[in-house]
C-alpha cells in the first residue's frame, strides 16, 4: 500500500508521522535535529526500517516547519512538497483532539496561534515566548541546558519564593482574581531562592503568558476550546498551569495525546484530505 509521510523539521527536533494513503495511521517518530537536513534523511530511514516498510512504498513526503526551507529537491527521489506550517498546525491540532473547530496553539521555540474551523485555517498571531524562552532564561539563571533538566529542577521548586500572588498584596479576592492568582511573575524573589525555584518560576511565567494570550484570542470570536500542541505541551506541569487559567476564564485547554506530533500529522493529512481519502484519526 502507498504511504504518505509528514515531516516537521524543527530547529532542535524532527518529527515524522506516517499514514497509508487511505488514512490509516502507521506510526510516529521523533529524533534530535543537530542538522535539519541530515536528521530528516536519517529519521525517514529509521521510520521506514522500524515500521518494516520500503522507500518504494512512500508515495509522497510532506515537509513543514522552520527547517523545511532548507530542502531544495526531492528526498531519496520521492515526490516531496512543502506544507504551510500554520495549515499543518491547524489540521494536526483538530485531528489529534477530534474537534471540528478550536484555537490551536503550537508551543515550540516561540508560540503560534492558529484558528481552525469549517471556514478554514488562519494564523491569527504569535509570541516570542516559548521553549526558547525557557531554555534561554533557565540556562542563565539555573545553569540548566536541556528541557529534561529544567523539568526535573522545576518539580522541586517552590513558586511561593519567586512569584507575588494576590494574597501577598490583598486580604481578599480582587474582582474575579483568587488569592492564589499571580500578581507579578518574579515579583517576590525571597532570600534563599534556589535554582529549582527559579526554574519553576520560568515555566510558570511562560505558560501563564501563553495561556492569557489564548484567552484574549478566544474572546475575539467566542471560541472555548484551546488545543495545545508542540514541544512544551509535553512538560508535566503544563496541564496544571493551564487548568488554573481555565478556572479563571471559563475556556477549556486540551492537550491531546501525541500533541508533539500535531504539525507533522497535519502535514501528512493535508495530502490525504486533498486527495479525497478517508482519515482514521490517530
Amino acid at each position: 500500500m502507498n504511504v504518505i509521510i509528514g515531516i516537521d523539521v524543527g530547529g532542535s527536533t524532527t518529527k515524522i508521522v506516517g499514514y497509508y494513503e487511505e488514512g490509516k495511521l502507521i506510526g510516529r517518530l521523533m529524533v534530535e535535529a543537530a542538522d535539519p537536513l541530515t536528521s530528516a534523511y536519517g529519521a525517514l530511514g529509521k521510520f521506514v526500517n522500524e515500521n518494516k516498510l520500503s522507500l518504494s512504498q512512500v508515495k509522497q513526503i510532506l515537509l513543514t516547519g522552520v527547517g523545511s526551507s532548507l530542502f531544495k529537491e526531492n528526498i531519496y527521489g520521492i515526490p516531496t512538497h512543502k506544507v504551510d506550517e500554520f495549515e499543518a498546525i491547524g489540521l494536526g491540532g483538530l485531528a489529534l483532539s477530534n474537534k471540528k473547530e478550536g484555537l490551536i496553539i503550537s508551543m515550540g521555540t516561540g508560540t503560534a496561534f492558529v484558528r481552525a474551523d469549517k471556514d478554514g485555517i488562519r494564523h491569527i498571531g504569535g509570541s516570542g515566548v516559548g521553549g526558547g524562552t525557557v531554555l534561554g532564561l533557565c540556562g542563565r539563571l539555573c545553569n540548566a541546558r536541556s528541557f529534561e533538566t529544567v523539568v526535573e529542577m522545576a518539580h522541586k521548586g517552590d513558586l511561593k519564593k519567586v512569584d507575588l500572588n494576590i494574597s501577598d498584596i490583598s486580604a481578599g479576592d480582587i474582582s474575579t482574581l483568587t488569592p492564589d492568582a499571580t500578581a507579578s511573575n518574579f515579583g517576590k524573589m525571597t532570600d534563599g531562592v534556589t535554582p529549582e525555584d527559579l526554574a519553576r518560576g520560568v515555566l510558570n511565567m511562560v505558560f501563564q503568558t501563553i495561556g492569557m494570550l489564548a484567552v484574549f484570542a478566544c474572546r475575539q470570536d467566542g471560541i472555548k476550546d484551546v488545543i495545545v500542541t508542540g514541544t512544551l505541551s509535553t512538560v508535566p506541569c503544563a496541564n496544571v498551569l493551564f487548568k488554573q487559567v481555565e478556572r479563571l476564564y471559563k475556556i477549556k485547554f486540551i492537550i491531546p495525546q501525541h500533541s508533539i506530533y500535531a504539525t507533522a500529522t497535519g502535514a501528512a493529512l493535508s495530502y490525504i484530505f486533498k486527495n479525497g481519502q478517508k482519515n482514521e484519526r490517530g
